[in-house]
């Protein structure tokens, strides 16, 4: 029997100037109002930047790019920051090369990388 994987959990908080989202587990649309209450915590504090720390994140569909998606118009409308903070898991960025949304995303190596 396989094991069974994490929870998704997601946490936020502000660091250095910047609103972190952090994520972690198996993320589907089971999940993904997890996701979407913290990215509209972004939105509401309206910090320059957003860092949303994916290195925890071990799967994601199309909820988890969706929300990502959504929260990146809406920065990008007003003129904020969205950064994915790595290292991403394969699958994760298997997900965003697949649909040609990589591209769209600026993207960090670390959590620290994103902060500085």
């Amino acid at each position: 029997m396989p094991p069974t994987p994490p929870p998704a959990r997601v946490h936020s908080y502000e660091e250095n100037g910047t609103f972190v989202v952090a994520a972690s587990g198996e993320f589907d649309l089971d999940e993904q109002e997890q996701l979407l209450a913290a990215l509209g915590e972004a939105d509401r504090r309206n910090l320059p930047a957003t860092a949303v720390d994916l290195s925890g994140v071990t799967f994601a569909d199309s909820s988890l790019l969706n929300a990502l998606l959504h929260a990146w118009r809406r920065h990008r409308t007003s003129g904020r920051r969205l950064i994915l903070a790595g290292p991403l898991h394969p699958t994760v960025t298997q997900l965003l090369t697949v649909t040609g949304t990589l591209e769209h995303f600026e993207i960090a190596e670390t959590l620290s990388e994103a902060l500085a």
